[in-house]
């Protein structure tokens, strides 16, 4: 029997400690293979097209080019999986949403002092981060076997009868990826006092959401916050789930609300699009809208057919203004969407839709 393909992995960072460190760690775990490392972005590139890694972990302070540059290019010519291990990116920082933003599937945060005994203490959360990284995008022919891609089911069945009747409370659904965190911020701040609830999954880390639902916060009329385990969903407000956390719409006479959950990733994700948009289907039906946004793979695909077939009305961004059209292109091509529309007229597509 052929083992497995192993994931190979480049290491680029200016510090010569990290880089030894790292790659002795990744090498432990007989999933890795480590194929080079640099100290800067540039010796990357050469590296890059020598030969191609499976993921690259990445400083983001380097000499010659910055480490966020450096990862917007890289998703911007030839998208590889990166896990982003810095000490900027602490729980409240701008630079780690920027990094989430330009495409970072993963974030470690190193301590300024210390890091190599920090990252040899971190060694299985490094290792999970790195095969986390690799995992979301998805296997290809000949790849490194992957664990199952499960379903929604794993954590909530199907309905299998039309949903509850019609009702006046509107409930506004959203499930988004890469380039999510700056199209949410025009959609939320185009979104009226008066709007909906509001429920959103960006697939993003653990400890990062709510920095992120504080930033938007700040920034719209609506409020935002990091759902929270009964958290009721109420017109003017919009939740967003937790990272590592499914989160889920449920109802209790005329009222919305969530519930977070732990359980397997699905659709390779956790928090995941297609249960938050399976469950609105359930418990919401035709009182939901469903927006799906920019992303990569297929998340909430299967989601938001489910809702559409229980009557919520189902909207999908446009290609020219995603960052990465995979998740809206998978659910037009499963004819899930009512209407395709540019991320600027998404708000009022959902208002109208209501």
């Amino acid at each position: 029997m052929t083992a497995p393909r192993k994931i190979k992995v480049l290491v680029v960072d200016d510090s010569a400690l990290v880089r030894q460190t790292l790659s002795e760690i990744l090498g432990s775990d007989p999933a890795f293979e480590v194929v080079g490392t640099a100290n800067d972005p540039i010796i990357a590139k050469s590296k890059i097209r020598a030969n191609r890694p499976d993921v690259i972990t990445l400083d983001i302070e380097m000499p010659r080019m910055d480490g966020l540059s450096f990862l917007q290019e890289i998703m911007a010519n030839d998208p590889i999986p990166v896990v982003v291990c810095s000490s900027l990116t602490g729980d409240n920082s701008e630079t780690a949403i920027g990094a989430l933003e330009s495409g970072a599937r993963e974030i470690i945060t190193k301590p300024k002092f210390g890091a190599r005994r920090f990252l040899e203490e971190s060694r299985v959360q490094v290792c999970d981060a790195v095969k986390a990284a690799h995992a979301a995008r998805g296997a290809r022919s000949g790849a490194l076997a992957v664990a199952p891609k499960l379903d929604a089911d794993v954590i909530l069945a199907k309905a299998s009868a039309r949903s509850m009747y019609e009702t006046t409370e509107k409930v506004i659904v959203v499930g988004a990826s890469t380039g999510g965190t700056e199209a949410l911020r025009e959609l939320l701040g185009d979104m009226p006092l008066d709007c909906p609830g509001i429920v959103i999954v960006q697939h993003m880390p653990e400890h990062f959401t709510r920095a992120f639902a504080q930033r938007l916060n700040e920034l719209c009329r609506i409020s935002v916050k990091e759902a929270a385990d009964n958290d009721a969903v109420i017109r003017g407000r919009a939740l967003i789930a937790p990272g590592n956390r499914h989160t889920l719409v449920k109802r209790s006479g005329a009222r919305y609300y969530v519930e977070i959950r732990d359980g397997p990733l699905v659709s390779r994700h956790r928090p995941s699009v297609d249960v938050l948009f399976r469950s609105t289907a359930r418990y919401a039906g035709r009182n939901a809208v469903g927006v799906i946004m920019t992303g990569m793979g297929d998340d909430g695909a299967r989601g938001i057919r489910e809702m559409k077939e229980q009557g919520a009305a189902t909207i999908a961004q446009d290609e020219r203004t995603c960052v990465v059209f995979g998740m809206p292109k998978e659910a037009i091509n499963l004819g899930a969407i009512d209407r395709v529309v540019p991320l600027e007229h998404l708000a009022s597509a959902a208002l109208n839709a209501c």
